[in-house]
């Protein structure tokens, strides 16, 4: 998006898929009774921040969630629309009820499209031991690679697979400890936890 390849962005989706159909053990997230339950409030931070971080405060957006799992009390699927000045819309959706997920990550616009899937290995890494200082560590295996295809001036389509930068949790951990230490600018504001919050407090208005 940086390079400016793409064009006028047009259009842009992140998903979270998965398939658990079956009622997950920890009991807030599975009980109505708490706020924070649900995969709205389980998953959506994390693509609602990528949305924030990338484009800022919406102009508006509307929100639908739906229970879709035997027996569940809680929303097991969402999904936003933003609109942005420019005429970018993007869309956020989350669902435990996708057998064969869909690109994690679409990017359209005037010259261009990217599409990608879900790679990112660091949790698993960590969970089976591994360090950060490990070399393999967030290094996504081959065949990971996003698709970016572009349209030159004559109207050729060009096709490439660029690869992947190496994950690093650590990077956040390096800006808490910058702001704390040498009161460097922290990159999330409140005004972004404010508008994050905002969206998935609000009622379902589709």
């Amino acid at each position: 998006m940086e390079s400016g390849n793409l064009g006028k962005l047009t259009e842009v989706s992140f998903r979270f898929d998965r398939y658990k159909m079956e009622l997950g053990q920890k009991y807030f997230k599975e009980n109505n009774q708490y706020i924070s339950s649900g995969l709205t409030y389980d998953l959506g931070p994390h693509i609602i921040d990528q949305a924030i971080s990338l484009f800022g405060k919406p102009l508006k957006f509307s929100k639908t969630t739906s229970i879709n799992r035997p027996n569940s009390q809680v929303a097991d699927y969402f999904h936003y629309h933003l609109r942005y000045p420019n005429e970018l819309n993007v869309f956020l959706t989350g669902s435990l009820a996708v057998a064969d997920p869909l690109p994690a990550f679409v990017v359209h616009g005037t010259k261009g499209s990217f599409i990608k899937t879900m790679a990112d290995v660091q949790e698993q890494q960590l969970i089976d031991g591994m360090l950060p200082d490990n070399p393999a560590y967030g290094v996504e295996p081959n065949g990971s690679e996003g698709k970016l295809v572009t349209i030159d001036n004559t109207n050729q389509k060009h096709i490439s697979y660029p690869l992947p930068h190496r994950g690093d949790y650590n990077l956040l951990f390096n800006d808490i400890y910058e702001n704390l230490v040498n009161e460097v600018e922290y990159p999330i504001t409140m005004d972004h936890i404010r508008w994050q919050i905002e969206m998935l407090s609000a009622d379902n208005n589709l």
